[in-house]
């Protein structure tokens, strides 16, 4: 059966109490990796993996997953400033779409917008040289993307309140 494809707060809701969760960050030509410890507290950065064919991406995505024990994945969706979707978010949604005929993982869609900027942020400010940024840029994006929801489910597991307003 194929994985559910549902936004973060409610793809919780299929995952095990615990179990790590694996974080990407989908971009043209890399894809950024991290995963959760199985309290699902902490992220950290996996790696990156040069895009080659959905196929290869897919199957190194899937061995991570099984390595790690995960119980699901959280994919960044890059949302526009203005809560609209572009060909940005259309393609990630169709990538979760494929990797879902994959794996029954439910996959958790998490808002991402200005996670690469944030990211490239903080590395200026360390300092980072050019070339090591684009070296790491997209596992640390993916580190942000996954923490920020791994964060949201805590919140939201400290104060359970009316519906969440936050759909991602």
């Amino acid at each position: 059966m194929p994985a559910l494809i549902l936004p973060l707060v409610d793809a919780a809701t299929h995952w095990p109490e615990r179990g790590g969760l694996i974080g990407l960050d989908l971009g043209t030509k890399t894809i950024g990796v991290a995963v959760s410890n199985p309290d699902r507290r902490l992220a950290t950065g996996v790696e990156t993996i040069q895009r080659k064919a959905f196929k290869q991406d897919a199957a190194r995505l899937l061995a991570i997953a099984t390595e790690r024990k995960a119980v699901g994945f959280v994919l960044g969706l890059p949302i526009n400033m203005d809560g609209s979707e572009g060909p940005r978010a259309q393609s990630t949604r169709a990538f979760a779409r494929n990797l879902a005929g994959l794996t029954s993982l439910p996959i958790g869609l998490w808002d991402e917008r200005l996670s690469t900027a944030a990211v490239e942020r903080e590395l200026i400010g360390m300092d980072v040289s050019r070339a090591k940024r684009a070296e790491v840029i997209d596992e640390h994006a993916a580190i942000f993307i996954l923490q920020g929801a791994l964060d949201r489910l805590a919140n939201l597991r400290a104060s359970p309140g009316p519906a969440d307003p936050w759909p991602w």
